[in-house]
């Protein structure tokens, strides 16, 4: 994964995390990246720090941090910031428009397509993390996201 900080055309700075180097462009070019202040569809690569070693003595290790508690199916982990929610709700909406619900078959659907054994549709669905590892040993490009509950309910 990489990190890379955006700015709005308004000036709002935030981060997004993407798979790959090419990811963050394809999905520029197909406005699929939006402020979660202002929703502009206008973002690009902000200037960022790197992270240097300057070479002295490695930190002591830390003890490990707790577990997160566990959040239940459609809910955000709590101090999930109101804006992060609400772009989180705004991409379900999107996706359950425009995709086609697969459920437990989303590995399976996927794995077909990539192929040429089934035609080529936005899909949506779930899938176990051993079938997450087949499609990445095919190099069937997925992503993950966040399903929260629906801004309506």
């Amino acid at each position: 994964m990489i990190r890379y900080q955006l700015r709005c055309d308004a000036g709002h700075e935030f981060e997004g995390w993407f798979p790959g180097s090419g990811a963050f462009e394809r999905q520029a070019e197909n406005n699929l990246l939006s402020c979660p202040q202002c929703g502009s569809s206008n973002v690009m690569r902000a200037l960022m720090a790197p992270a240097v070693h300057t070479g002295g003595a490695p930190a002591p290790a830390a003890e490990s941090p707790p577990p997160p508690p566990v959040t239940p199916p459609g809910h955000a982990p709590a101090g999930v910031p109101d804006a992060v929610i609400a772009l989180l709700q705004k991409m379900r909406e999107t996706v359950e428009k425009h995709c086609d619900d697969v459920g437990d078959r989303f590995a399976s659907e996927a794995l077909g397509m990539h192929r040429g054994e089934k035609e080529a549709r936005a899909i949506y669905g779930s899938m176990t993390e051993q079938e997450h590892a087949e499609l990445d040993e095919e190099g069937v490009e997925v992503h993950s996201i966040p399903w929260v509950r629906r801004a309506d309910s």
